[in-house]
């Protein structure tokens, strides 16, 4: 009985550093203006701009990704770096990749590299972002 309740405590306890770790990274929440670069073997795509609330709850720039259909997990912090597991299914299967943003204040850099398994697809796509205002 004493052991379960240690393992109960421990397991809420690094849960609980897991969630608030996203707290020390050096973001100022508001309004971003996020610029992405989406290059393929042989082809890249002009850059797009949108604009997305972020927040030290939810420290991933996801508006474009949620209208594809992805699935975010696994979101880790180390520093001022957000890395993350990323799903989206599509008509052309499933893809999967993987997430990284390193924060500054203002300002951030990144790339999501995805894969579509069985085509060998590889996606890369550059982010950079800067803090524009408060959210609305």
């Amino acid at each position: 009985m004493l052991k379960n309740f240690f393992v109960i405590s421990a397991i809420l306890l690094f849960s609980a550093s897991i969630v608030f770790a996203g707290s020390d990274v050096n973001m100022n929440e508001g309004l971003w203006e996020i610029t992405s670069e989406v290059k393929m073997p042989g082809m890249s795509m002009p850059p797009s701009t949108l604009t997305q609330c972020i927040t030290k709850d939810d420290l991933v720039p996801q508006k474009a990704q949620s209208a594809m259909g992805c699935q975010v997990t696994d979101v880790q912090y180390k520093g001022n770096t957000v890395t993350w597991k990323i799903e989206c299914s599509g008509q052309g299967g499933v893809m999967t990749g993987t997430g990284q943003i390193t924060y500054n204040g203002d300002s951030f850099v990144g790339q999501v590299k995805m894969t579509m398994p069985g085509q060998g697809m590889k996606v890369t796509t550059h982010m950079k972002g800067r803090r524009i205002g408060d959210c609305q």
